[in-house]
């Protein structure tokens, strides 16, 4: 049985809808990161980078990163597509996110990462606010005239899906984004997405 470790509201929202989607049975253990569990020495032992999400394998090893398990999970449970053009444009998705729309969040929530001088951390915050923004812009972009990113509901979407509720916990003005918000809607019609919703508290 697959086990997810993860946080309410955190990146590891995203394994936590597809493993729900999937219908298949696992364990989801709650790290709490406000009070550093990531960094205690039994979740290091299970994830040395001291992150969520990470992903117990049936044969009780662990990876991490969305980068590695959102495509782990999508073939597995065959919300990956087959097409090796898509497949590539969904890697290239999940990178992007992971690489660079994720870190500009950081900078909005967590500046003292980037900079030991507290002086310097309104410009970070209000920079990365900017950035992020403006990745969401181009994600909304990417749903126009479309029902999900690629030709079938796939791993990409819940990993947007993610980033659309920072976007509301940034109060960013994500009502403006048309076609993201009308994502965001038929989402949370989803029973897997209410769970999860449910399970992690979030509020949109």
């Amino acid at each position: 049985m697959l086990t997810l470790c993860y946080c309410p509201g955190a990146c590891s929202m995203a394994a936590h809808i597809v493993l729900e989607e999937s219908g298949e049975k696992y364990d989801g253990r709650k790290i709490d990161l406000g009070k550093g569990e990531q960094r205690g020495a039994e979740y290091l032992k299970i994830n040395p980078h001291g992150r969520v999400p990470a992903l117990g394998l049936d044969g009780g090893e662990f990876i991490s990163e969305n980068a590695a398990i959102l495509p782990f999970l999508g073939k597995r449970f065959k919300l990956f597509p087959e097409d090796p053009v898509t497949q590539a444009k969904t890697m290239s998705f999940i990178g992007w996110v992971s690489s660079s729309v994720h870190p500009a969040q950081a900078h909005i929530g967590r500046p003292e990462r980037y900079a030991t001088d507290p002086a310097t951390h309104d410009n970070i915050k209000a920079t990365g606010k900017t950035v992020f923004h403006g990745y969401l812009k181009e994600i909304d972009a990417m749903y126009e005239g479309k029902e999900y990113l690629f030709d079938k509901f796939s791993v990409a979407d819940p990993y947007a899906f993610v980033l659309y509720t920072w976007g509301v916990r940034r109060e960013i003005p994500m009502h403006e984004m048309k076609s993201y918000t009308a994502f965001k809607d038929r989402m949370v019609k989803r029973p897997a997405v209410q769970r999860v919703m449910e399970d992690e508290k979030i509020k949109l």
